[in-house]
């Protein structure tokens, strides 16, 4: 909601595509900021905080403040440059990056292409098990690093041209490789990080070490929180507050209860049951902005009980989008009838056809007529507001395919990771994805490619999988899409996940900060919050 971007909290849909205006930043008070002050902003346990394992969003949110991305994205969703000077390729496939000189380590040490060489090659290593792997495996060299015993140690694609440089040599064109370096799969690694070449050290994560805005205070505090504190050596835009305290919660309508009370300071996500009363309980504080989150049901494909195509459409056909949307989140969501975020350029309504049209008749029939199994569960994280849409869906499982139905939370989204990691019965599973960088390719390539860093059904499709690495390679963004959309159509085929709803961003904060903004990835702009005085 990530890779960074499987998402632990319900997300909520475009302001623009539910004709909403966000509201105004709010402000608590009148006399002025505190730029001493820190502020509390909630998170989920994250699952790491190793910058190449961390494909989730609260683990992104600790790693922003402490990282600074090569590249970001402006308004309009371009990448610009932040800690690379410059990213540039004459072919599309040997890359330039040239990085900004002064930047240091919360250690002292300098920045250099060693370091974004040794991150990168840790990442890309299979025996590491980072699950940001897949993100390298555009740059050559990356097939020898794979497997048990791989045959090479380093990706023979990264060389170093000097203390600030270095080249990228992808196994095939890539008109988005800069636009893909503002994931954190990318961020560079000091050498304080490693016992030895290669070994990240067993401490590191606990307390990492990056080159960005603020540091670690203290060590990651299992279920509770990460404390960081500005780093005033960082070269770039300065925070405009002296430390964030990142406060972790289990059950989302604690965390709304410590906002309206002024004992937390930012919710990320309003809980479904609040979201009538947001607006009266927060008034100004109460804001929504455009994001890129993606809900959806997976299928465990590999089980024989879930292997037939009919099944998984039938399931779909019996699900009330509209209805789940209007009684649970209060028309705050969009229904989701395709793959991918009607944020990101090729987009189009309704690819899963008439997968996605609510016809209880037909979808008993066709579940029946494929063996559908007579019972069925859910799981989901219970430290993400989904319990409420989960049972809903059930019971029109329940009236609609005449199945037993039940839904079962798994204390916290890392939970519930491991269990599918480890393909451990789980029945269906709710996933969510916010977009790691604006291309059509990263809703797609991640979640569905045989290898995908986020693909935990077990889909394969070597088809599917031609097609993403066809426009991968494209020449053009239109040559691109064109592909990407024939490989959308196959998932509207074999249909591994049901797509549920479009989010948006629809978060509170209290009356201690200002500026308050969260951006398509669903995290808080820590360079633009400010505390009240």
């Amino acid at each position: 909601m990530r890779v960074r971007r499987l998402a632990a909290w319900t997300a909520l849909p475009l302001a623009v595509a539910l004709g909403l205006t966000a509201c105004g930043s709010g402000s608590g008070g009148s006399g002025g900021t505190d730029p001493n002050a820190a502020v509390r902003i909630e998170i989920a346990e994250p699952q790491h905080l190793v910058p190449t394992n961390t494909n989730e969003t609260s683990g992104s949110q600790v790693l922003a403040a402490l990282f600074s991305p090569l590249v970001d994205y402006d308004d309009a969703h371009q990448a610009y440059e932040v800690a690379a000077e410059s990213v540039t390729s004459e072919d599309n496939i040997t890359w330039t990056i040239t990085l900004k000189d002064g930047y240091t380590f919360h250690n002292g040490e300098p920045v250099t292409a060693d370091n974004y060489i040794d991150a990168w090659n840790y990442g890309a290593y299979a025996p590491n098990g980072q699950g940001s792997s897949y993100f390298f495996e555009k740059i050559a060299g990356y097939e020898e690093l794979q497997g048990e015993t791989p045959a090479a140690q380093t990706l023979s694609g990264l060389e170093k041209v000097d203390d600030l440089t270095f080249t990228v040599t992808l196994s095939a064109p890539y008109s988005d490789f800069r636009t893909m370096l503002g994931y954190n799969a990318f961020y560079p690694l000091p050498k304080a990080a490693f016992s030895e070449p290669g070994v990240l050290d067993e401490g590191y994560e606990q307390a990492p070490i990056g080159q960005g805005p603020f540091q670690m205070k203290g060590t990651w505090q299992h279920d509770a929180r990460v404390e960081v504190e500005r780093y005033d050596a960082f070269p770039g835009e300065q925070p405009k507050v002296a430390g964030v305290e990142f406060r972790i919660y289990q059950q989302p309508a604690a965390a709304y209860a410590d906002v309206l009370s002024d004992n937390l300071d930012v919710i990320k996500v309003i809980p479904t049951e609040n979201l009538s009363t947001a607006p009266t309980d927060l008034g100004d504080r109460f804001q929504t902005s455009p994001g890129s989150s993606f809900q959806f049901l997976s299928f465990p494909t590999y089980q024989e009980e879930f292997s037939d195509p009919d099944v998984r459409k039938a399931i779909s056909m019996a699900i009330d989008r509209e209805e789940i949307t209007k009684a649970v989140f209060k028309d705050s969501q969009a229904p989701a009838r395709s793959f991918v975020s009607p944020v990101v350029a090729g987009y189009r309504d309704n690819t899963i056809g008439d997968a996605g049209t609510f016809d209880p008749a037909k979808a008993k029939a066709l579940y029946e007529s494929a063996g559908g199994p007579s019972q069925i569960e859910i799981s989901y994280n219970g430290d993400g507001g989904h319990k409420d849409w989960v049972d809903a869906t059930c019971n029109q499982l329940r009236a609609n395919l005449g199945v037993e139905c039940v839904g079962s939370a798994e204390p916290k989204f890392s939970d519930l990771l491991t269990k599918v990691k480890a393909e451990q019965p789980v029945g269906l599973f709710r996933m969510g994805w916010v977009m790691d960088y604006p291309s059509m390719e990263n809703y797609l390539g991640p979640l569905y490619s045989s290898n995908g860093s986020s693909n935990f059904y077990g889909y394969e499709n070597p088809e599917f999988d031609k097609l993403v690495a066809e426009g991968s390679a494209a020449a053009s963004e239109e040559e691109a899409i064109a592909k990407y959309q024939q490989a959308e159509d196959l998932l509207a085929e074999d249909m591994p996940v049901i797509p549920l709803r479009y989010g948006q961003n629809v978060f509170g904060h209290s009356s201690n900060v200002t500026n308050v903004e969260l951006d398509l990835f669903n995290r808080v702009d820590l360079l633009k919050i400010e505390a009240v005085q």
